[in-house]
C-alpha cells in the first residue's frame, strides 16, 4: 500500500516538505520510512524502520539539504519488513545517482529479474529494487528509460525518483495506485500517493497523473509523456475507496468521505435492521457508519476509542496480551453499548480473526445485540497488485457463506454492501476500477493464479 511523495521546489527546504507530506501519508505505511534530497550536485539520504516521527528529527532533516527530495513510507508486500527493503532506493547509473520509491506490486518480478545485466548485484528483496535496477542498467535519456519500463513491467506501480537535478514521477497503464500532482504558490511542484498531503505542504491539488504517464520536472517546467495503453486503462484499486485512503482524499473528483458516506446509506437500504444505535469500527468505516446512522434515521455514537498509538508496533506482547489483541488498539465505551441493540459497521472482513474479538469486546461491555454492516462486497480473491491481503485459504469469505461467516464472528445478523452499490457510491464506471478482491478479474495477474482467478469470477 506504501505513501510515495516527490518535491521540486527551487529555493526551498524539499526533505523538509517531504517529511510533512509523508506525514500526511503515515497510514498507508508504518513499517519503515525515508527522504532523499538533491542539491544539484549530490543526492543524500535518511532512511530507518519504524514512524516517521521516531526517524526524522531536526538534525536528519538539516542533512538533507537540497530543493528536491523523495519520499517513501512502507507497509510491506513483496520483500521482507527489514531496513534493506526501506525506501527510496539508491541506485548508481550513468545518469549519476538515481534515488527510487515505489508503491505498488509487480506481476511478472521473476521474469525481470532475469533481464537484469547482473542479477546478483540485488541486495533487496523486493520487486521495488528489480525497478530501480532496470531503469539503471538501461541507456539513453531516462524519461524514455521510463517509457521502455512501462512497456515491461506489468502490474501496480506508481513511482517518484530523483536525480540529482530533476524530480519523475509516473503510472503504471491501469493506473491501479493513485498518484497525484500538487503546485505551490511560489513556485515549484509535488507529487504524491493521495491528495490528502498537498493542503499538509499548502499546494493547490492540480489533478491525478494520468495511467501510463511519466512526469519530468525540472528547472524548465514540466515535461507529460504517454504510452499506448491497454483497452481497460483505468483500474483504480476499489480498496481506496473502502479501506485505504484517507477520507479527505479524492480520486476522480469524487472525496473519499462521500463515497464512504454513500456506501454507508446504500448499506442502510440494503441490510435495515431494527435496532437502537449505530457505531463504526474506527478509522476508515466511520463515514460509513455516520450515513448508515442517517438513512435509518438512528442515532451515531462511538462505541469504541481507538489508541492511536499502537500501529505496527515491533515490540511483541506476550502470548496473553496477543490473545486479548483487540483490545490493544480498542477500548470500548460502555455507557454507550450496555442493554443496546447496535449496528456495528466496518469496511472488510478479511481473514476473520478481528471482527470475532470486537463482537466478544462489545458483548462484554454489555451490547445486546451486534448486527454487522460491511460496507464493501465480501472479499473472496486474495490482491496480487500491492495489497498484503492473504491465500485463498486464509480469506474467510472464500471459504464460508455469509450465514457461517456470521456465526463464526458471533453476531446476531450479517450484512455486505453489493457490488453495485459499492460502484455507484464511487460514481465511477466499472470498468475504470480494479475489482479483482471482490470479483476475481484483475487487469494484470501473475501466470500461476490466472485459471484460479478466472473459476473464481465465472
Amino acid at each position: 500500500m506504501c505513501g510515495v511523495t516527490g518535491v521540486f521546489a527551487p529555493g526551498r527546504d524539499a526533505a523538509r516538505l517531504a517529511f510533512f507530506a509523508l506525514y500526511a501519508l503515515q497510514h498507508r505505511g508504518q513499517e519503515s520510512a525515508g527522504i532523499a534530497a538533491a542539491d544539484g550536485d549530490t543526492i543524500r539520504s535518511h532512511k530507518a524502520m519504524g514512524l516517521l516521527g521516531a526517524i526524522f528529527d531536526e538534525d536528519v532533516l538539516a542533512g538533507l539539504s537540497g530543493h528536491i527530495a523523495v519520499g517513501h513510507t512502507r507497509y510491506s508486500t513483496t520483500g521482507s519488513s527489514i531496513v534493506v527493503n526501506a525506501q527510496p532506493l539508491l541506485e548508481r547509473s550513468d545518469l549519476g545517482d538515481v534515488a527510487f520509491a515505489h508503491n505498488g506490486n509487480l506481476t511478472n518480478t521473476d521474469e525481470l529479474r532475469e533481464q537484469l545485466a547482473s542479477p546478483t548485484t540485488l541486495q533487496a528483496s523486493s520487486d521495488s529494487e528489480v525497478l530501480a535496477k532496470l531503469l539503471a542498467e538501461d541507456r539513453g535519456p531516462l524519461i524514455e528509460r521510463i517509457a521502455r519500463l512501462l512497456e515491461r513491467a506489468r502490474g501496480a506501480y506508481s513511482v517518484v525518483l530523483c536525480t540529482d537535478d530533476e524530480l519523475y514521477a509516473f503510472r503504471d497503464p491501469w493506473g491501479v495506485r493513485p498518484l497525484v500532482l500538487g503546485a505551490f504558490d511560489e513556485g515549484g511542484y509535488i507529487v504524491a500517493s493521495e491528495s490528502c498531503a498537498l493542503g499538509t505542504v499548502g499546494a493547490r491539488f492540480v489533478r491525478e497523473i494520468d495511467p501510463g504517464e511519466t512526469l519530468r520536472i525540472g528547472a524548465d517546467g514540466i515535461e507529460s509523456r504517454g504510452i499506448a495503453l491497454p483497452m481497460q486503462s483505468h483500474a483504480l484499486c476499489m480498496s481506496e475507496y473502502f479501506y485505504f485512503a484517507r477520507p479527505d482524499s479524492q480520486f476522480g473528483g469524487r472525496s473519499v468521505y462521500l463515497a464512504r458516506y454513500a456506501m454507508g446509506r446504500a448499506l442502510a437500504q440494503e441490510h435495515p435492521v431494527e435496532a437502537d444505535v449505530v457505531m463504526a469500527v474506527p478509522d476508515s468505516a466511520v463515514p460509513a457508519g455516520i450515513g448508515y446512522a442517517a438513512e435509518s434515521e438512528l442515532p451515531y455514537i462511538e462505541g469504541l476509542i481507538k489508541n492511536r498509538y499502537i500501529g505496527r508496533t515491533f515490540i511483541s506482547p506476550d502470548q496473553q496480551m496477543r490473545s486479548r489483541g483487540v483490545q490493544l488498539k480498542f477500548n470500548p465505551l460502555v455507557e454507550n453499548l450496555r442493554g443496546q441493540r447496535v449496528v456495528v459497521v466496518d469496511d472488510s472482513i478479511v481473514r476473520g480473526t478481528t471482527t470475532p474479538r470486537i463482537v466478544a469486546l462489545l458483548r462484554d461491555a454489555g451490547a445486546r445485540e451486534i448486527h454487522l454492516r460491511i460496507s464493501s462486497p465480501p472479499i473472496v480473491h486474495p490482491c496480487h497488485l500491492g495489497v498484503d491481503m492473504a491465500t485463498y485459504d486464509e480469506l474467510i469469505a472464500a471459504n464460508m457463506s455469509v450465514e457461517e461467516i456470521r456465526r463464526h464472528t458471533g453476531a446476531d445478523s450479517l450484512g455486505y454492501l453489493s457490488l453495485a452499490a459499492l460502484i455507484a457510491a464511487t460514481q465511477r464506471k466499472r470498468d475504470e476500477m480494479c475489482l479483482g478482491c471482490l470479483t476475481g478479474a484483475y487487469p494484470s495477474v501473475p501466470p500461476a493464479h490466472r485459471e484460479r482467478a478466472r473459476a473464481g469470477s465465472a
